[in-house]
């Protein structure tokens, strides 16, 4: 009767709820770690759209609009910031559990299986994301660096942006073998945080590295939170979700597939 109910347990729909309050329970009185990258992405916005701002003044969009640079780099570092708060959770924190602390071995002892695992970092992952932007956007607002209420939607697409870079944090994780890898990971985030058009609209760029920058899920992200920051819809936005919400589709089902067997070997 007991391997009968387990059995039915495990093939019950995903379960994150476990892995989430245990991340609560472990981090709920690590608000500092939260604070300090918040600050990261706020720190970009105060140095290079402020400061860099009061020397450039205004930037031209490509249909000829002309926005102050604070404006126009603000929805990038919201970008960087939903971005960064899903890969620090997926890749350093599920690393350490996967392979120093053996914590998903014992989690695994439970009813809960691999991709339960995953849907719960994941899910966290997008909590922490959600509290970023939440707080970014307050920070524009105040500044007056929103100035139409289609902004209030660049919150569900910074989630959105979370969720495709817990995917690829995800994926990444499961193919790192020990810590210097992170390595090439981040000199190939901050790379793509320096050429997905955060501080320059990609059509100064040369169009060998413009078809290069349109395959970064940043940039898509980006071009999604500006477009809502400045109340320029278009049907493009619907490319923009479409291709953030397939590659965070696709590398999650990929992780949930390394993880698994990972677990099980």
């Amino acid at each position: 009767m007991a391997v009968m109910t387990t059995l039915a347990v495990r093939n019950k729909g995903l379960r994150p709820a476990p892995m989430v309050e245990r991340n609560y329970a472990v981090h709920r009185h690590g608000w500092i770690m939260i604070i300090s990258g918040l600050l990261e992405s706020l720190f970009y916005l105060f140095s290079l759209g402020v400061g860099v701002g009061a020397l450039v003044k205004q930037i031209e969009l490509p249909g000829g609009r002309m926005v102050d640079y604070a404006v126009f780099v603000a929805p990038a570092m919201l970008a960087n910031a939903a971005m960064n708060a899903a890969v620090a959770e997926t890749t350093f924190n599920v690393f350490g559990k996967l392979k120093w602390m053996k914590l998903y071995d014992g989690v695994l002892a439970t009813p809960m299986r691999p991709r339960d695992v995953a849907a719960g970092e994941i899910t966290w992952a997008l909590i922490r994301g959600a509290i970023y932007s939440a707080a970014f956007l307050v920070v524009m607002a105040a500044l007056g660096l929103t100035d139409t209420w289609w902004a209030v939607l660049a919150f569900p697409g910074s989630v959105l942006i979370g969720l495709t870079f817990s995917g690829i944090g995800m994926l990444a994780t499961t193919y790192f073998r020990n810590w210097p890898d992170f390595d090439w990971m981040m000199a190939f985030i901050f790379v793509m945080f320096l050429f997905s058009g955060s501080f320059a609209p990609i059509e100064n760029y040369p169009s060998w590295l413009q078809w290069a920058v349109y395959a970064s899920p940043l940039y898509h992200g980006i071009e999604l939170l500006r477009a809502f920051s400045l109340g320029d819809l278009s049907p493009m936005l619907l490319v923009h979700a479409a291709y953030l919400a397939v590659v965070g589709a696709v590398c999650m089902g990929f992780a949930a597939r390394r993880l698994s067997k990972l677990l099980y070997k």
